[in-house]
């Protein structure tokens, strides 16, 4: 329909036409509005949403230039063979140069795509499921990770992306279970080596059933049993770079979780153990929380949160028809909750605005660690936080003027500031706003204070 017109043309030309929704979709539920993309959506948003949620969708094409995990991890594994000096070697140049590259192929791929809604919720599922760049180890397949654990699986059942998780070697690896030993293993009594909690704790506490969730310590060490034996192949294996279980690592017996009893049966143990967890009435409740936070306020409407923990039951965790819901749902349709766009957010939305194929990996990894969110390296297993007070402060606010300055002085813009204001808002454009962009001085400045302006903050 707006084929052959620039940003301009279609923003005049359609203005009156974009509605409130087109804007709701587009930023709080997408990544932020490209030019034309509001008067594309306004005839029908939920219905742009709701399609973009097709079962067995693939990755966008720029990921086939991303090695597969085990790729990377044999190199890793090779370093290790040789020494601590050449594991150092390994991280500062092959990982470091990997994780750049997998970084700017994984923003290039949000800036162009034209699922915004899509690889949104690979976004929140992938921070729910951190592993972080902080571990060099994790470093190099932390792009990986999510391509093969997260993204399969974001239309699919819960249980099945919890499974794919748990199993990955960047989890196995960044949650120290690849060296977890039963304490009475064939390994564990011969090598004196004992059990690490970390894997067992984060899924009962940050991905399944959450900090309320009525587990106790005893069910984190159990749990820990439970998960003994699931490592990554090493070079003395058929396996290298892959999830495997090794049965002389595993603590024998019975184990006791939520007051269920778990036979010994090896891998099934903890196979049955996750999906127990994944159907719990607790993560039910910690997953919707968690959605509705994300998609329609910082204090999400409890009637909202047991609308999606209904359907999580009843659908046993399918996570297309949660997100349905969520798109579905009234309280997600107003802009009136708060939800401000974390750095991540304004940084993909500024960039999706001005056309911008965004910029090599090393400069795209320091711009978003200056705006205070480097990619994919979240400072803890909880990832990075989900509400408006950790990111509103005095300093974030001028990091973000900063970066606006700096954006429109090296943009060449096509179009008139003011028109991608409209572009970008529609509606929602401030009066003050307007008014500001149409006195700049210049189409830098103009764009600056666009991407400056409150409106343009919140998603």
């Amino acid at each position: 329909m707006y084929s052959g017109m620039n940003a301009g043309q279609i923003a005049r030309r359609s203005s009156a036409l974009i509605s409130h929704e087109a804007v709701v979709a587009t930023t709080r539920f997408g990544l932020g509005a490209r030019p034309g993309e509001l008067a594309l959506v306004s005839p029908d948003p939920l219905g742009w949403l709701e399609g973009q949620l097709m079962p067995e969708t693939a990755a966008p094409a720029a990921y086939d230039a991303v090695p597969p995990s085990p790729e990377r991890l044999l190199l890793f594994f090779q370093a290790q063979g040789r020494g601590i000096d050449e594991v150092v070697r390994l991280f500062r140049k092959q990982y470091r140069e990997g994780f750049l590259a997998d970084t700017a192929i994984r923003a290039r791929a949000q800036i162009e795509t034209d699922q915004p809604f899509r690889e949104r919720l690979v976004q929140f599922w992938s921070n729910h499921f951190t592993v972080s760049a902080v571990r060099p180890v994790v470093a190099g397949i932390a792009v990986p990770f999510e391509k093969e654990a997260i993204r399969p699986h974001v239309t699919a059942k819960f249980q099945d992306m919890l499974l794919a998780v748990a199993r990955h070697p960047a989890m196995l690896l960044y949650l120290d279970n690849a060296l977890s030993t039963g304490p009475t293993s064939p390994l564990g009594q011969r090598r004196g080596r004992g059990l690490n909690e970390n894997l067992a704790r984060e899924i009962l506490e940050l991905h399944t059933l959450g900090v309320t969730g009525g587990y106790d310590q005893d069910d984190v060490k159990s749990f820990a049993r439970i998960l003994t034996g699931w490592t990554v192949g090493n070079l003395r294996t058929r396996w290298v770079g892959h999830y495997m279980f090794v049965p002389q690592l595993h603590e024998p017996g019975e184990k006791m979780l939520l007051g269920r009893r778990f036979e010994e049966s090896g891998a099934a143990e903890g196979e049955a153990a996750l999906r127990m967890l994944a159907r719990h009435p607790a993560t039910a409740r910690h997953i919707a929380t968690k959605l509705a936070r994300h998609f329609i306020a910082d204090d999400p409407p409890e009637a909202a949160v047991q609308r999606l923990v209904r359907v999580f039951t009843e659908s046993e965790g399918d996570l297309g028809a949660l997100a349905l819901t969520l798109v579905r749902s009234s309280e997600a349709w107003t802009m009136a909750n708060g939800k401000i766009k974390s750095p991540n957010d304004y940084f993909l939305s500024a960039l999706r605005l001005t056309g911008s194929a965004g910029a090599g990996g090393d400069k795209l990894v320091k711009t978003l660690a200056a705006l205070g969110q480097p990619p994919l390296a979240a400072p803890s297993p909880a990832g990075w936080p989900d509400d408006a007070r950790s990111w509103v402060g005095p300093e974030s606010v001028m990091r973000r003027v900063e970066f606006a300055l700096a954006l429109a002085e090296r943009t060449r813009l096509a179009d008139e500031p003011m028109d991608l204001a409209e572009a970008s808002l529609g509606p929602l454009l401030a009066a003050d706003t307007r008014q500001a962009i149409e006195r700049a001085g210049s189409r830098a400045e103009g764009l600056a204070l666009l991407l400056a302006a409150p409106e343009f903050q919140r998603r």
